[in-house]
């Protein structure tokens, strides 16, 4: 008999799973140590007018979708009405089948709008719409009320070292009860693609700083007062984006060089470029290791793929996928440098090609020292692997090439406050793979130590494993 779609047993397929969930998982509060959401909205705990300036702006994963419907740019990032891009997404939904953006969409209408029963598409798009602008002209439905509804404990968001962290501070003088930390993204200052755009980072750099940067010692001694002034402000992780862990080795006369060659406005060739940024990628890790900061890498994204929509809308719109470069050397002999000077601090490690799964799986077992249960982490199944199917594959290579146990879970890693359900969904898929082991008679029927693992996983760990106060 077919089940009800989106009931209360989504996903969970087996009677063990369903016990784990309800009784350990669901009530489980929410630590999303990396997302993309704005300091700024929080800090003015902002009111969204509609549900289309809540939902779909700035997803470029919606985004996505609907030009591969076939959708016109003016209806995703266009000049059209909130109303006709919410109908345009509405007309897009039917099509999501099998993508996660159908689960998405339907939990976060039934989370946020109590809207379940009525699937969203072309006929009920007004409806809906409607509806859940209602709710939002509520006061409970501004930002922080927003987060308070899924029961969030923390949240850090990714922020450039030139940030002032203004609205970080604003949110911190105003006493609200969910913690917000900024976290350190330091991409554009090792950013050699474009030189002109890295002198300006530069010599913007050296104003905030009051420095002259004019070597690469200098350039360090600018970026360290800035490690510092985001420590004092609450900050205790770095993310970088980059394709893969840039280990070339070189020398300090080289990377001087280099730096002088950036400072004149001269291109890199691919071998300097590459040195340039193992020497950057070392420094930060020195800083992070001394400020006894978590370090996050989120390696293997192949990003701005379409040039004419990138010079049309910049980055981040929708028109990166998964990068092809081998990640295991490059990864070893950076981890294994920190490690060999005592200096390696706490780590995770994101992949973004399924190839390299258990690539990172085994690789964190090299450098896990014993000083802290699961110091260094694979991290969880992220972008295009953030689905059923790859966060299934991600926890059982986890579970048979490390300690499943010992994991910090799941994040966000959205720049929308309506996507707090994709931990539900997480969740739900844990309870079910570790039901499925109950089931097969693999695993104890002994309900508190899976729960235990369960609500660890879901919570515990995070909170454990970072050095941040949450409430």
């Amino acid at each position: 008999m077919a089940k009800a779609f989106l009931d209360e047993d989504l996903l969970l397929e087996n009677e063990p799973a369903r016990l784990l969930y309800h009784r350990f998982a669901e009530q489980m509060p929410i630590y999303d140590y990396h997302c993309h959401l704005p300091a700024r909205q929080i800090a003015q705990d902002t009111r969204f007018q509609t549900i289309t300036e809540a939902w779909l702006a700035g997803d470029h994963y919606k985004w996505r979708a609907m030009r591969a419907n076939g959708i016109d740019e003016q209806y995703c990032t266009g000049t059209a009405s909130d109303q006709e891009k919410f109908r345009a997404w509405a007309r897009t939904v039917p099509y999501c089948i099998g993508n996660p953006l159908y689960h998405w969409t339907h939990l976060e209408l039934k989370r946020y709008f109590g809207i379940y029963g009525l699937v969203l598409n072309e006929q009920t798009a007004d409806r809906i719409y409607a509806a859940a602008n209602r709710l939002l002209a509520e006061p409970e439905y501004s930002v922080r009320g927003l987060l308070r509804k899924m029961n969030v404990r923390l949240v850090c968001t990714t922020d450039d070292p030139l940030d002032d962290l203004q609205y970080h501070r604003a949110i911190k003088a105003s006493g609200f009860e969910i913690a917000v930390h900024p976290a350190w993204r330091p991409d554009r200052a090792m950013a050699t693609e474009d030189i002109q755009a890295l002198n300006k980072y530069i010599d913007r750099l050296g104003e905030i700083t009051n420095r002259d940067i004019s070597t690469f010692d200098r350039y360090i001694e600018a970026i360290r007062q800035r490690h510092q002034f985001f420590h004092d402000n609450g900050c205790r992780l770095s993310d970088h984006g980059i394709e893969w862990l840039y280990a070339e080795p070189y020398t300090d006369t080289e990377i001087q060089r280099i730096f002088v060659q950036i400072r004149k406005g001269k291109m890199l060739d691919q071998q300097q470029a590459v040195k340039f940024k193992s020497a950057m990628l070392y420094e930060l890790a020195l800083m992070d290791a001394e400020a006894g900061w978590v370090q996050q890498f989120h390696l293997g994204a192949m990003r701005n793929n379409n040039t004419r929509m990138f010079r049309l809308l910049g980055p981040d719109s929708g028109f990166d996928s998964i990068g092809d470069w081998e990640l295991a050397r490059s990864t070893a002999r950076f981890l294994d440098r920190l490690d060999s000077q005592g200096r390696l601090t706490k780590t995770i490690l994101y992949n973004l090609n399924p190839k390299d799964n258990e690539v990172m799986a085994t690789m964190i077992g090299n450098f896990q020292d014993g000083s802290y249960p699961g110091k260094i982490q694979w991290g969880a199944a992220w972008w295009f692997l953030d689905q059923k199917d790859g966060i299934y594959e991600h926890l059982r290579t986890l579970a048979r090439c490390g300690l499943l146990s010992r994991f910090v879970g799941m994040l966000t890693d959205s720049r929308s406050f309506l996507s707090y359900p994709r931990h539900e969904y997480f969740r739900r898929i844990l309870c079910n793979l570790i039901g499925s082991y109950v089931e097969a008679g693999e695993v104890p029927q002994d309900y508190e130590l899976l729960g235990r693992m369960i609500q660890d996983i879901c919570f515990n760990n995070a909170r454990n494993y970072f050095p941040m106060e949450c409430p």
